[in-house]
């Protein structure tokens, strides 16, 4: 069954909400314009992995569409860390520049740790430096990961105030689940993460009201993981290969299952994806206000 057809959840439209959150920034960015001031983002991308090259082109292509000049810098996987390094180091102090992103993985020969804590954590649209991972544990006003804090705002469109209900998130990684988790708490969700050494990880999940899955194993969590009646985010993209030699993008959760149960649920594609380009772009538009210490808030959220 396909994330198109019909069935008993709702579908959470990430597009439709993406596109409200970039009318925002447009709107936002050109405001800034009129200050004197116009947003910079700068994407490095290290190697040839096709994967990244795309999501390269899509990030500066939606940055050029609301009004955000970028900035791109590419280099083969011969690029030494100490280039790399020197290379944020100009960037950190350019001020043209107000979001930098290094675009991930990079080659092995790459401390990947040190190259995001290189750069300034005013900067650090990703949300990945320790000042900034910091910040959104401690409740401040952080630039935090675009992927979570997107799926937080499509839980909000789908479920208004949060506060109370109880969540899973399912998976721990630094870039989705333990932001996640650190976002949820903020809105004064009762969190658990579920992770691969916990106990009857099924039971812990059918608990919750929310639930949030980012593990990279396609159509792991089926039905039996789920309340009925659950809110279901699905972070994964995967391929699946089909008997007719073709692949089709799935989810991390299967789909056809947990759609008959759930009362609402991310489509793949179509859901949390969107929303992490989006986001990036209001990190950038944030990021400038701060540095420049404009008067008027940010106030997409």
């Amino acid at each position: 069954m396909s994330a198109q057809e019909t069935t008993a959840a709702t579908l959470i439209d990430g597009r439709a909400c993406a596109e409200r959150v970039l009318a925002d920034v447009e709107r936002q960015s050109q405001a800034l314009r009129q200050e004197g001031i116009t947003p910079g983002l700068a994407v490095v991308l290290v190697g040839e992995d096709p994967a990244s090259q795309v999501y390269v082109r899509n990030k500066m292509r939606k940055a050029e569409a609301v009004g955000i000049r970028s900035f791109e810098y590419r280099f083969d996987d011969t690029l030494k860390q100490a280039e790399l390094l020197t290379l944020l180091a100009k960037l950190n102090a350019d001020p043209e520049i107000n979001g930098i992103l290094v675009q991930l993985p990079l080659p092995a020969t790459i401390d990947e740790h040190a190259v995001l804590q290189a750069i300034d954590p005013r900067k650090d649209v990703d949300g990945f430096h320790v000042e900034n991972v910091g910040g959104l544990i401690q409740g401040r006003d952080a630039l935090a990961p675009c992927t979570p804090t997107g799926c937080l705002q499509l839980l909000k469109q789908q479920c208004g105030d949060l506060a109370g209900k109880h969540a899973v998130v399912i998976g721990r990684s630094n870039i989705v689940g333990k932001p996640m988790a650190a976002l949820l708490l903020a809105e004064h969700c009762s969190v658990s993460v579920i992770h691969s050494r916990s106990v009857a990880p099924e039971a812990l999940a059918r608990q919750a009201d929310i639930v949030v899955v980012a593990v990279g194993r396609p159509e792991m969590v089926d039905a039996r993981w789920i309340k009925p009646g659950a809110v279901v985010i699905d972070v994964g993209i995967n391929r699946r290969q089909q008997h007719d030699g073709k692949t089709r993008l799935v989810g991390d959760v299967d789909f056809a299952s947990v759609a008959l149960i759930a009362s609402a649920i991310t489509p793949v594609p179509g859901g949390v994806g969107p929303m992490t380009i989006a986001l990036l772009m209001h990190n950038t538009l944030k990021a400038t206000r701060l540095q420049h210490a404009s008067a008027e808030s940010l106030a997409l959220f």
